[in-house]
C-alpha cells in the first residue's frame, strides 16, 4: 500500500455504494477516475473524493498518478440512523437511514 484515504459515515447506503465500487476495482486510478466521472450514480460522488484525495496522498509521498492503481477498496456499514414513518391507523414504522464508511488503497502497478 503506497497511499489510503478514507471517508466515515457517509449519509448513502452500502449496497448502493459497494455496486459502484465493483466496477473501478483493480483498475489504474487515473481510469477509475474516468470511469466515476461518466456513470450515473450517486455514489460516484463521493468515490470521486475519497480516489483524488488519496491521489494526492500517494504525490505528497513522491509518486506519480500514473504509477498506481486500486489495491483495495472497501465499503462497510456504518451506522444506522433510525427515524419513524406515519402509517395506517395510527401506527408508526421504523426506517433505517443508512451510512458508509468507505476506504481505497492505491499501490503501484508491476513493471512486466
Amino acid at each position: 500500500m503506497i497511499a489510503q484515504a478514507s471517508s466515515k459515515f457517509v449519509r448513502i447506503s452500502p449496497t448502493k455504494v459497494r455496486q459502484v465500487c465493483d466496477l473501478i476495482r483493480d483498475k489504474d486510478a487515473r481510469e477509475a477516475e474516468v470511469i466515476l466521472v461518466h456513470i450515473n450514480r450517486r455514489p460516484k460522488e463521493f468515490l470521486i473524493k475519497i480516489l483524488r484525495s488519496a491521489i494526492a496522498n500517494a504525490k505528497v509521498k513522491g509518486f506519480n498518478a500514473e504509477q498506481l492503481y486500486i489495491s483495495r477498496i472497501v465499503c462497510d456499514g456504518g451506522p444506522a440512523w433510525k427515524r419513524y414513518r406515519a402509517r395506517a391507523f395510527g401506527r408508526a414504522a421504523g426506517i433505517k437511514k443508512r451510512t458508509s464508511h468507505i476506504k481505497i488503497e492505491l499501490d503501484i502497478k508491476n513493471k512486466v
